[in-house]
């Protein structure tokens, strides 16, 4: 057998896996990854690449990485468990660390950042936000500097109400409103109150359902096309079921009126609950605003949304917009005081939203995002026509659509440029591998990348889309012609 040699990025890690030699490519594999965790370059804990992608960047057999994994967590240099994925034994204790010298070429990290989910810090309203602080200190009562409620303040959940209503459509007094430090911070809350198993989106954020997970509540995957999640597929089996409704995420768009009308009746039938990230629901460019499905059922329906994209993700202040029965458990599985949130920065945000700073600031990030946007379709247009970008009449990223079986080299082409961007397979949800659609086997994974506008700084963008269109698989070669074929004999 010929000398075979090739390398794969561990998910999360600068460490090549190199495997070289000849023999079997299970065994090469397997002793790649024990020498990886020997040296210390795979420390315990590090989670590994699922298998699929893993086989996909060397070049094996999906079986072949399987089987490898499955033998190394039997010999305990892994650990797998469901729903967290391969990881390093945290008993496979390392030695000392190997330096290996650095490639010269390869930049030590990312020069430029696309990944979605964050703004540019830089434009934070700090000037607005101090004046609002100095507001509300000075109008505080004593009992704000007490023991925390872990309701949250009631001046922002006030604050909240009215704003929620006025700019989502939702419907909730005060007092159904818990303050949370984000949307994972509530997530982790409703699993413990509602428990499992949930339906999710097929695709979405990883960390959701790694979180939920982690508090024993399993998902499946629901199917998603162009009008949003496939919410045909709920069964009575399913406690919650959580949705991207305003801006499906990552793919882009509104769930579609009939598909949020049936996902209440589905919760109305069945004493379900429909679980909604209200993500990216403030920032729309080329369509008219969506309400929240909350606004259809309230007693059905959950809200979570945060300050993240609209002010900084660093504040750690966001909402849980509740049915009634559900206040008092949510609040007594927070705990009796309030350990995440701030209470002036509660207080700053209520006068930050009653002054009206906070939708000053909504639009001013939104025209920011859509000239972000629109500078990168231009680019694409100039550059790389023959990439259709798509999910851009919302949000804070879009997705560029790749010819089958280049995401993951389009991945690593933008590392070597130092550009730090995601593949839409990232988000795919593991069990989507094997959902059948009619008892047919059907495989929705589609290249594509997963590109966030909002993060550079003004300064750094036009770079930043230059390394991404440098990136980009050229345009496929047409079809050679078919050979002619001799005239039919008389």
């Amino acid at each position: 057998m010929n000398s075979w040699v090739n390398s794969a990025e561990i998910l999360g890690s600068d460490l090549p896996l190199e495997l070289s030699g000849t023999g079997n490519r299970r065994a090469l594999l397997m002793d790649a990854l024990r020498e990886a965790v020997r040296s210390g370059r795979l420390a315990p804990g590090t989670r590994l690449p699922p298998y699929r992608s893993l086989a996909a960047d060397l070049g094996l057999a999906r079986n072949t990485v399987a089987d490898a994994y499955a033998e190394l967590v039997a010999e305990g240099w892994l650990a797998a468990r469901q729903g967290s994925g391969t990881r390093v034994a945290e008993r496979a204790a390392p030695v000392t660390p190997v330096h290996r010298p650095r490639t010269p070429e390869r930049a030590a990290r990312p020069v430029h950042d696309l990944v979605q989910g964050q703004p540019d810090p830089s434009v934070f309203p700090r000037t607005a936000w101090l004046a609002s602080a100095r507001r509300a200190l000075a109008a505080a009562p004593d009992d704000a500097f007490g023991p925390g409620d872990p309701h949250g303040r009631p001046e922002l959940r006030r604050a909240l109400a009215g704003y929620l209503a006025r700019v989502r459509g939702v419907r909730a007094a005060p007092d159904r409103i818990v303050l949370c430090s984000g949307a994972a911070h509530g997530l982790r809350l409703l699993a413990e109150v509602v428990g499992g198993p949930w339906a999710a989106e097929e695709y979405g954020l990883p960390f959701h359902r790694e979180l939920l997970a982690s508090h024993g509540v399993g998902t499946r995957p629901l199917g998603v096309d162009a009008d949003g999640a496939r919410v045909d597929g709920l069964t009575r089996h399913d406690r919650a079921v959580l949705l991207t409704p305003a801006h499906q995420f990552p793919t882009g768009g509104p769930l579609h009126p009939e598909r949020r009308a049936a996902v209440v009746d589905w919760a109305r039938a069945t004493g379900g609950l429909v679980v909604e990230d209200d993500y990216d629901g403030e920032f729309r460019y080329d369509r008219q605003p969506v309400g929240a499905v909350q606004g259809l059922d309230p007693e059905h329906v959950v809200l979570l949304g945060s300050v993240s994209k609209s002010l900084s993700p660093a504040l750690r202040i966001g909402w849980m917009v509740l049915p009634q029965r559900l206040v008092a458990p949510v609040v007594a599985a927070k705990g009796e005081r309030e350990p995440f949130s701030s209470a002036t920065e509660q207080l700053t945000l209520a006068d930050f939203i009653e002054s009206g700073a906070y939708d000053r600031q909504v639009r001013r990030m939104r025209q920011r995002h859509r000239r972000r946007r629109d500078q990168l379709v231009a680019a694409l247009h100039a550059r790389a026509p023959h990439v259709r970008v798509t999910g851009i009449a919302a949000g804070l990223h879009a997705v560029l659509e790749l010819p089958p079986g280049t995401e993951r080299s389009a991945v690593r082409a933008a590392a070597w440029q130092g550009l730090a961007v995601e593949g839409l397979g990232d988000y795919l949800h593991p069990g989507a591998e094997h959902r059948t659609v009619a008892g047919a086997s059907c495989v929705p994974h589609r290249d594509g990348l997963v590109v966030g506008y909002a993060t550079p700084a003004e300064s750094a963008y036009p770079e930043a889309l230059d390394a991404l269109c440098r990136s980009l698989p050229p345009v496929s070669p047409p079809p050679a012609p078919a050979p002619p074929q001799p005239p039919a004999a008389p």
